[in-house]
């Protein structure tokens, strides 16, 4: 069986993360990220669950994930998984579709699973120059090449918001302020304004994940920065909310696919890296 990598590389040019993923087994059950992610798989057949609906995806087949899509893997073949992925967040976005589209307004990509060779072409080298650190501005060119494609071909504007009910906003923000806290659903349905089993059922439709998801997800996005940052996995779990740092690291590597210690290297040594230069 072809050995595990797991890679992450972030890009201060670009303000962008890179993912490669190879040799993988693990399933990544239903979850949700707060940046958008272009993902390529590069080997192994897995079945996608998004927004409830079901795909097969396969080498060459592009992901294409808002913020916010709830989406769960699991590997169908013999094989194992090689991906590829670009992850680029909300406030990063903005500015790459003004810059492409001259309208400050987010794009919403409106596939989530296309075969594109021409977006392919494109994504493969962008993905190649970030792992690898290079500094050329070509690496600027494909990305906005790269998005003006799929935003052009795949995407339509919106305003982040609009598609959830008044109630359900209200519990997205009480949770995004108290997230550091223990939180009961008693809380949230005061907050919101609504009985348990409604908010759970509303919640659930506007979102694709439970609120208690939700609150995970929002923990786990909080708890990068921190580890980026230099701070400890125990700290992080304690200023995160998490219950212990066994259950953080569990959580942290289901989601993310690397330990929060390995997360963390991972930025103490690029930050070691510039010191020297």
């Amino acid at each position: 069986m072809k050995k595990e990598v797991r890679t992450v590389v972030y890009d201060d040019d670009l303000r962008v993360e890179a993912y490669r993923l190879e040799g993988v087994i693990q399933p990544f059950p239903n979850h949700f990220h707060e940046y958008y992610v272009i993902g390529l798989i590069e080997g192994g057949v897995r079945e996608l669950s998004c927004k409830n609906q079901k795909y097969t995806i396969q080498k060459g087949n592009i992901l294409l994930f808002n913020p916010g899509d709830n989406h769960a893997c699991v590997q169908s073949d013999g094989n194992t998984l090689d991906y590829r992925g670009v992850n680029i967040t909300k406030e990063v976005m903005l500015d790459l579709a003004e810059e492409i589209t001259g309208r400050r307004d987010f794009p919403e990509f409106s596939r989530h699973v296309i075969l594109d060779e021409e977006a392919a072409c494109y994504l493969r080298p962008l993905h190649d120059w970030i792992m690898k650190g290079s500094s050329e501005f070509r690496k600027e060119e494909y990305l906005l090449l790269l998005l003006s494609m799929l935003i052009q071909k795949y995407g339509r504007s919106f305003e982040p918001g609009i598609p959830c009910p008044e109630e359900i906003e209200k519990a997205c923000v009480f949770m995004e302020q108290h997230y550091g806290e223990r939180i009961y659903l008693e809380q949230i349905c005061r907050c919101a304004g609504l009985s348990k089993s409604a908010l759970l059922r509303a919640f659930t439709r506007a979102k694709g994940v439970t609120p208690y998801g939700y609150l995970e997800n929002i923990r786990i996005g909080k708890a990068k920065k921190l580890l980026e940052q230099g701070v400890t996995p125990m700290e992080a779990a304690l200023q995160t909310g998490f219950s212990d740092q066994s259950h953080f690291t569990n959580y942290f590597n289901r989601f993310i696919g690397l330990t929060p210690g390995v997360y963390r290297d991972i930025f103490l040594g690029r930050d070691e890296a510039e010191k020297k230069i």
